[in-house]
C-alpha cells in the first residue's frame, strides 16, 4: 500500500452540505491527516464520541499505523469537522473502519458519506476485499448510511453481538465485499 496525499475542496459543498445561513461558514477540503492534527482529531473524537472516545495515546498509535486511511474535513480554520479511519491487517485482504465522525452542526449533508466513499475508493485500490464495521444497534441513521453503501450485517444473527465492547454495550457488525 502507499499513501498518497488527498487534498481537494468538496466542488460540491452545497450539495454536500446545503447552504449555511453562517457569513463565516467555509467550505470543507477532504484530506488525509497529518500529524499536526493529532490534538484537533482528540478533540473532535471526544466531542462526537464522548466517554467512548479513543484515549490519546492510542489515537496517535491509529495515526502511526493507518495514516494513508485516515481522513478528514479541514473548515480551513483549523477545526476538523469530522474523520474516517480505516485499519487494514498486514496480511489479507480485510478492513475495519474504526472510526467515522462530523460533527453536529455538519450533519445529515452527505459529508459521512464522502468521507466512507473516499476510503472504500482507497482501501478497494490497495486490494482490499472486505470491509467491517461496527455499529451501534440504535443508530438507525448510520445504518441506513452504511446499507446505502452496501454494508450488510455479518451472520450469523443479522451481525448483533451482545456485550461486544462489554457489559451493554451491544453492537452490530456490518459487512461490504469489495469486488476485485
Amino acid at each position: 500500500m502507499t499513501a498518497e496525499p488527498l487534498e481537494r475542496s468538496l466542488d460540491r459543498h452545497e450539495q454536500l452540505t446545503g447552504p449555511d445561513p453562517r457569513p463565516d461558514a467555509l467550505p470543507l477540503v477532504l484530506r488525509t491527516a497529518r500529524e499536526t492534527d493529532l490534538p484537533e482529531l482528540r478533540r473532535l473524537d471526544e466531542e462526537v464520541f464522548q466517554e467512548v472516545a479513543y484515549p490519546g495515546f492510542l489515537l496517535r498509535q491509529l495515526f502511526d499505523m493507518y495514516e494513508e486511511h485516515f481522513l478528514v474535513l479541514d473548515d480551513g480554520t483549523g477545526r476538523l469537522r469530522g474523520y474516517v479511519l480505516a485499519a487494514t491487517r498486514a496480511i489479507g485482504a480485510d478492513s475495519w473502519i474504526l472510526g467515522l465522525c462530523v460533527t453536529l452542526d455538519r450533519r445529515r449533508h452527505g459529508l459521512g458519506r464522502e468521507l466512507m466513499r473516499e476510503v472504500l475508493t482507497r482501501l478497494r485500490r490497495d486490494g482490499i476485499g472486505v470491509v467491517r464495521l461496527t455499529v451501534e444497534p440504535a443508530n438507525l441513521a448510520a445504518i441506513l448510511l452504511y446499507r446505502s453503501l452496501g454494508f450488510r450485517p455479518e451472520e450469523p444473527d443479522g451481525g448483533l453481538r451482545p456485550d461486544y465492547f462489554g457489559p451493554g454495550m451491544h453492537r452490530q457488525v456490518m459487512r461490504l465485499d469489495i469486488p476485485a
